[in-house]
C-alpha cells in the first residue's frame, strides 16, 4: 500500500461528517485512541448505519489501517446501542478478520455523535476549550471518511458519496451520486411527496436549511454532504431560521426567565467548559453599550466555547428563544473587537454528565419531526447527472486550484483542482466528461455517456 499521508492527500480526503477538515492533516499525529464515530449524531440520518451494514468488512480494515498509521494502542467504533443490525455486521467483521476492534455502544441522546462529547464518553478525557481530540490523545473520524482513506490506499480519490434522503419522501433511501450532483437530482430519485417543498442539508439541528427556489437549484452534494430533509416550507425549523438577531435581541430581553436551563443541558457546559448560556441571554441588551474590552470579555467571552449543537434553543429553552443564534453573533463580535478569550485546558466534567443527556425521542418531538421518525433507508439508489458541478472549496481552509481549462477531457478520478498552500484538499473530476464551463467557485463537467 501506498504511505497513508501522501496517498490521503493525494485523494482529496475530507471529513465526510462535518465541516470538511483535510484528513491528511488530521492523521498526521500518534495518538493513544483512534475513533470511528458511527453515532449518527443528528436524528433521521441513515447514512452511517448503512455504511455499516453494508461495508463493515471494510470499516473494520479501514479502522485497523489508520490505527496502525496513528500508532494507536485502542481502536474503537462507537455507536448507538440501538443499532441492532449494524453491531451485529461489525461484530462478525472483526470476530472474521481476528482485528483488535472494539465497539462502544452509546446511549440515544443528542449529540452523542459530537467529537468532544464522544471523546469524553469513550476514554472519560475531557477536550479543553476549543481544543482537539488530539490534545488528549486521541483522533476521531467519521464512518464515511474512514472508507475514504481505504479507498486512498487502493488509489481511488474522493469522487463519490453516500448520502440520505428523508423527511417527505415516499420512503427514505440511501443515494450513491458523483460529487457535484444537483441536490434537485437526489430528491426526485427519492419520490418527494411535495411539489414545493425546503431542504435541510445535514440535520435537523445543525443542517443548512434552504428555502428559496434559486438557491435550492443551485445546491449540489459536496464531499461532507451526509443527509437531505425534505420538509414544507411552512415548517417550523425554517420559521426558526429566519428569526433575525433584531428580533432575537427583542424576545430575550422580553421574555428570558433565567431559569438556567440552557446552561443545565449544554454539552459543552457537560464536560466541564465556561459555557453559560443563561447568563449571555440576561447581559445581550445592553451588549450594544459595552465599549471596554474586558468588560465585554468578562460578560460575553463563554460565547467563544459554543459549538453550535442547538440543544439550548431547541430543546432547553421553555420560552422558545435563541441561546445558539445569539452565541453564533457574541463569537462574530468577539473576532471583530480582536479579543483573545483564555482556555481552560484541564475541563473537568460536571458530576450530573451522564443524567442531563438530551433524549433524541424527545427532540424529535420538540422539532416536529416525530412523523418522520422510525422511517428507515433500506435500499440504495445509484444517481448520475448529466452534469455535475464540484465547487473548489468542499473543506475547511483555502479552495483548491483549477488545474483544467473549459473544453478540456477529464475522466473520473482525475485531479481537477489541486490543494492550495496551507490547508487545502484536491479536488478530482466526479464523472468522465467534458469541462464546460469554469467559475471562481468550481467546474461543471457534462458528462460523456458510454
Amino acid at each position: 500500500m501506498m504511505n497513508l499521508i501522501e496517498a490521503v492527500k493525494a485523494a482529496g480526503v475530507v471529513g465526510t461528517g462535518g465541516a470538511g477538515f483535510p484528513t491528511h492533516v488530521k492523521l498526521s499525529a500518534k495518538v493513544e485512541c483512534f475513533i470511528v464515530n458511527a453515532a449518527e449524531c443528528e436524528p433521521l440520518i441513515e447514512t452511517d448505519k448503512y455504511l455499516c451494514r453494508t461495508f463493515p468488512e471494510r470499516v473494520v480494515e479501514a479502522a485497523c489501517a489508520i490505527s496502525e498509521h496513528l500508532g494507536a494502542e485502542r481502536t474503537v467504533i462507537a455507536l448507538k446501542g440501538k443499532y441492532k443490525p449494524e453491531i451485529a455486521a461489525l461484530e462478525k467483521a472483526i470476530a472474521e478478520k481476528n482485528a483488535r476492534v472494539e465497539l462502544f455502544q452509546l446511549r440515544t441522546f443528542y449529540p452523542a455523535g459530537d467529537e468532544q462529547t464522544l471523546v469524553q464518553q469513550v476514554t472519560g478525557r475531557c477536550i479543553p476549550e476549543r481544543g482537539l481530540p488530539s490534545d488528549v490523545g486521541c483522533v476521531v473520524d467519521n464512518v464515511g471518511t474512514v472508507l475514504h482513506v481505504l479507498d486512498a490506499l487502493e488509489g481511488k480519490s474522493v469522487t463519490d458519496k453516500y448520502l440520505s434522503v428523508v423527511g417527505e419522501v415516499k420512503e427514505p433511501v440511501v443515494l450513491h451520486v458523483p460529487v457535484g450532483t444537483p441536490l434537485r437530482e437526489c430528491v426526485q430519485a427519492a419520490g418527494p411527496n411535495l411539489t414545493d417543498y425546503g431542504l435541510i442539508v445535514g440535520g435537523p439541528m445543525m443542517g443548512r436549511p434552504l428555502t428559496d427556489e434559486q438557491a435550492i437549484d443551485a445546491a449540489v452534494v459536496t464531499k461532507t454532504t451526509g443527509n437531505l430533509i425534505v420538509l414544507p416550507k411552512d415548517h417550523y425549523l425554517f420559521r426558526k431560521a429566519q428569526l433575525t438577531m433584531e428580533t432575537i435581541r427583542h424576545q430575550t430581553k422580553s421574555a428570558c426567565i433565567q431559569c438556567r436551563m440552557c446552561t443545565d443541558l449544554c454539552p459543552r457546559f457537560l464536560i466541564g467548559h465556561q459555557m453559560r448560556p443563561n447568563l449571555m441571554m440576561r447581559n445581550l441588551w445592553r451588549e450594544k453599550t459595552i465599549q471596554d474590552n474586558d468588560e465585554y470579555l468578562a460578560t460575553f467571552g463563554d460565547a467563544a466555547n459554543c459549538c453550535s449543537c442547538g440543544v439550548c434553543e431547541m430543546f432547553a429553552c421553555p420560552m422558545g428563544l435563541s441561546p445558539r443564534k445569539v452565541n453564533d453573533y457574541l463569537k462574530g463580535e468577539l473576532r471583530k473587537r480582536g479579543i483573545q478569550v483564555p482556555r481552560n485546558m484541564e475541563p473537568a466534567t460536571r458530576t450530573f454528565v451522564d443524567v442531563r443527556k438530551t433524549p433524541t425521542d424527545r427532540l424529535i418531538a420538540r422539532l416536529g419531526l416525530s412523523e418522520y421518525a422510525g422511517r428507515h433507508a433500506r435500499t440504495c439508489l445509484e444517481v448520475i447527472p448529466d452534469e455535475v458541478f464540484i465547487p473548489f472549496q468542499q473543506h475547511i481552509g483555502k479552495p483548491a486550484r483549477p488545474v483544467k481549462a473549459v473544453g478540456a477531457a477529464v475522466f473520473k478520478g482525475e485531479l481537477i483542482a489541486e490543494a492550495a498552500e496551507g490547508i487545502s484538499a484536491n479536488i478530482h473530476a466526479s464523472v468522465s466528461g467534458t469541462v464546460i464551463n469554469i467559475t471562481p467557485t468550481g467546474m461543471t463537467v457534462r458528462r460523456r455517456k458510454e
